[in-house]
């Protein structure tokens, strides 16, 4: 079993190999060799305004701005930032007057995401490099914070939302969408988790997700969206006999994408 820094480092080497190379779409979920192409998680960015397209890598599995809230003039942090997706696209809600800040472990990223930010021309759009399990930001200092698909990758979710609980100000609130499992999965998929590098692998259950969020202080936490991830018969016939296949198809057993909210009392 992989320690917390070999999972980090993993996941770092794959991620600033994506951003050197601008590749699109197989992300922590995949590698040369078995792809679980990233795209069949992601969400459409392409009519959202503050969209640009340089900096959507396909990473996604989710859209948590729709569910987050953000008001003109408030402060958010996007962790996990990557290229600066979520960010821009945050950006269009706070206006001139708020702040993005984008949060990400891997200074390819962020290289990358300060290129974009220099087409476009954003003042009040920083990136910082820093983890989420130690974020460098004050306490009480953020109004909301999203994120895409990044929480599964951190190896400790539980110091990640206290994280989040800390930065955030009193009444404020986060909004996550990320990876889920529900029930167990069948024995050769399972064993097949190092070919997702984390993305699946590092995922909690469903229940666990929730108390970690609940444990960290958070209240009226509420799921506003679930997805199911479908995974192509093609690969699932490399893990699954075809009953197995059946079973796993028509159980509610699987990968989910879940869009979750909390507040900080």
């Amino acid at each position: 079993m992989q320690t917390s820094e070999e999972i980090k480092k993993v996941v770092k080497e794959k991620y600033g190999e994506i951003a050197a190379k601008q590749q699109k779409g197989c992300g922590c979920c995949g590698d040369t060799n078995k792809i679980i192409d990233y795209s069949i998680f992601q969400d459409d960015y392409t009519k959202l305004e503050g969209y640009v397209a340089d900096a959507d890598l396909g990473l996604g599995c989710g859209i948590p701005t729709e569910f987050a809230g953000i008001n003109n003039g408030d402060t958010v942090v996007d962790l996990g930032s990557g290229a600066g997706n979520d960010a821009f696209v945050a950006r269009s809600f706070v206006g001139e007057k708020g702040k993005v800040i984008g949060l990400d472990f891997t200074q390819e990223m962020i290289d990358k995401a300060n290129t974009n930010k220099a087409k476009v021309g954003f003042k009040n759009v920083e990136f910082k490099l820093g983890e989420i399990e130690n974020m460098p930001l004050g306490n009480d200092a953020v109004d909301v914070v999203i994120s895409n698909c990044v929480l599964n990758l951190v190896p400790d979710k539980g110091k990640a939302f206290k994280e989040i609980h800390r930065v955030l100000k009193s009444g404020a609130h986060f909004c996550v969408s990320d990876i889920v499992l529900k029930g167990e999965l069948p024995a050769g998929l399972k064993k097949s988790a190092e070919m997702y590098a984390g993305c699946v692998a590092g995922a909690l259950q469903q229940d666990d997700y929730l108390d970690a969020i609940s444990n960290a202080g958070f209240e009226n936490v509420e799921i506003k969206k679930t997805k199911v991830i479908e995974l192509p018969d093609d690969v699932l016939k490399e893990f699954l006999s075809e009953s197995d296949m059946e079973n796993f198809k028509t159980k509610n057993v699987g990968i989910f994408s879940i869009t979750v909210v909390g507040y900080k009392k």
